[in-house]
């Protein structure tokens, strides 16, 4: 077998759309020599100007090699560490006299080379500890057989290698401007805006640059790298490394997994999602989120929550390799929630209340004497609401609340009360509330279970409907009201329409039919009916009945839409 005659023993395909010439290598020798598969059988080679992903079991170290043939050769060598601290080192070794290639003729494999150099101690060039990107960095490196060996002593982890002898003209990763920091311009309860200085390779080189932002609850990230390893669905292993197109035309079963048989049409990574003949897909996490922006150096993070801590990452990613270089990351509390105002209930009153939409509102209530009872009852105009009552901090009810309710508790000798009500996420909320500690103070009148109106359809005439409704075994005011509406009106509109605070003061007087008193003691037997004459023929009209109570609050049934006949 040949010996590349190149600074460095490596796996290499040029760029597809920016072909690459390394100064000292022989292309033409260099294409033949990748046809043979069984040269690059070795797992441990290390390809010149190609990020390499891999993994490492715990306590369990890798080596990789490479030669380098000529001295005075530039040599870069980058380690990326994703989810677990990693120590490495880089050590050479010279090279035997058989692999110069001046001797015999046949130049000697890399696998007999690299058994010299585990029988025999190499000269230590660099060594690190740690979980930060590291780099070893030499103008004028020696010839010789480098290894580099790899340990993970915390666990199981994914780890980055990237080789080069021409790193001046390379250039994989992104440059950082001369200020690297992320700017807070902006921080609001729900919002941060962030933003930075573009990277010289987009700005100056003209390469197709991105920017992706993380976002994390926890802390700070070093490489995005390690932010894909925290958003992986399975953290107990790592996925399988994604080989770029340097290696696509090779069997990567070597490497332990399967190959996905394509190869790339960029140089960079190919997606890959096998794990050991598992498929794995990303889990969404709440506490990390990773959003990709384009070009831009401004932008703004919404949907936080207030009063929260959050860290920012920014990484420019080489959309061409598909290889990231980090800002230096920040981090910003978001404001609190502006504090509401509480309003004070007083004892037998009713009181109205308004909510936006999700929105929230606290009320106190504070009897000036001593009591037994509380009563709160609560009238929810429009869609179903949320009430928590709390005595002296103490959590006491929590319900949801639609038309008239009434809650009485366990009083308490100078107890405050503080109540919580909640709206509905479909839209605004309004509602009445009255708090008392005197057991006979009802200021809304009571309601039967079933508030709907029921029309007989048997007993409809072109001028008149007859329509019944259920009562109470208290005595209160019924008044019941009439509107002519359209023939497209629908139940939709009807639903807008569903205010039950409105009460009878806010109907013409020619909508009203009649009022009347009622009510029964056989609750079974609690039921009116009520025919409402004058009306036209083939026309449609909605009948809205209130209950008014001993205290002049009034409450609405449900409003029923009905049609005269046309024709008698």
């Amino acid at each position: 077998m040949l010996l590349l005659r190149c600074p460095l023993l490596l796996l290499l395909l040029p760029l597809g759309s920016r072909p690459q010439k390394l100064p000292t290598r022989d292309e033409e020798l260099f294409q033949m020599q990748i046809r043979d598969k069984a040269f690059f059988h070795d797992t441990s080679v290390i390809p010149d100007g190609a990020e390499i992903s891999s993994y490492l079991f715990r306590d369990t170290p890798k080596r990789y090699f490479f030669v380098v043939e000529e001295d005075n050769t530039p040599l870069a060598v980058t380690v990326t560490p994703c989810d677990a601290p990693l120590e490495w080192k880089l050590s050479v070794q010279e090279l035997p006299e058989e692999a110069s290639g001046e001797g015999s003729g046949e130049p000697e494999p890399l696998e007999q080379q690299k058994q010299q150099i585990t029988n025999e101690e190499g000269a230590e060039l660099f060594s690190y500890k740690g979980n930060d990107v590291e780099y070893f960095v030499s103008s004028s490196s020696p010839s010789g057989l480098y290894q580099l060996e790899l340990l993970s002593t915390e666990k199981d982890t994914h780890f980055k290698v990237y080789a080069t002898t021409t790193p001046e003209s390379d250039q994989p990763y992104p440059e950082l401007p001369y200020d690297p920091r992320i700017d807070v311009t902006s921080l609001g309860r729900t919002t941060v805006t962030l933003a930075w200085k573009p990277s010289p390779t987009a700005s100056l080189l003209r390469q197709p640059i991105q920017y992706c932002i993380v976002i994390s609850k926890e802390h700070n990230f070093k490489s995005l790298c390690a932010v894909e390893a925290k958003l992986s669905s399975d953290d107990a292993f790592m996925m399988a490394p994604k080989p770029g197109l340097d290696f696509s035309p090779f069997d990567f079963a070597h490497f332990g997994f399967p190959s996905d048989g394509n190869a790339g049409k960029e140089r960079g990574f190919l997606k890959s999602s096998s794990k050991f003949g598992r498929q794995t897909a990303s889990k969404p996490r709440a506490d990390l989120h990773k959003v990709c922006i384009g070009n831009k150096n401004i932008f703004t993070v919404s949907d936080l929550k207030p009063d929260t801590q959050y860290y920012f990452d920014m990484f420019a990613v080489n959309t061409d390799t598909n290889m990231s270089t980090a800002y230096v990351g920040t981090f910003a509390r978001t404001k609190e929630e502006a504090k509401q105002k509480t309003v004070e209930l007083k004892d037998g009153k009713v009181t109205d209340v308004f909510i936006k939409r999700k929105g929230a509102k606290f009320l106190r209530f504070a009897p000036v004497s001593s009591h037994q009872k509380v009563t709160f009852s609560v009238h929810s105009c429009l869609d179903a609401v949320q009430i928590q009552v709390r005595r002296d901090g103490k959590l006491l009810l929590s319900q949801n609340v639609e038309g008239v309710r009434q809650f009485q508790l366990r009083g308490k000798a100078k107890a405050k009360y503080l109540i919580r009500l909640k709206g509905s996420k479909k839209g605004a909320s309004m509602l009445k509330i009255l708090a008392t500690t005197r057991p006979n103070k009802q200021s809304f009148p009571s309601l039967p279970e079933d508030t709907r109106i029921k029309a007989f359809d048997k007993l409809r005439t072109c001028s008149s409907v007859t329509v019944a409704w259920l009562g109470t075994q208290e005595r209160n005011k019924f008044c019941i009201y009439k509107r002519e509406v359209d023939d497209s009106y629908n139940e939709e509109q009807k639903k807008r329409e569903q205010n039950q605070c409105l009460g009878p003061d806010a109907r013409k007087k020619s909508e009203k039919v009649l009022c009347k008193y009622f009510h029964s003691q056989n609750i079974q037997k609690a039921v009116t009916t009520e025919t409402i004459r004058g009306l036209q023929p083939g026309k449609s009209y909605l009948l809205d009945v209130y209950v008014i109570g001993h205290g002049g609050q009034s409450v609405k049934y449900q409003s029923k839409l009905v049609k005269t006949r046309k024709f008698c």
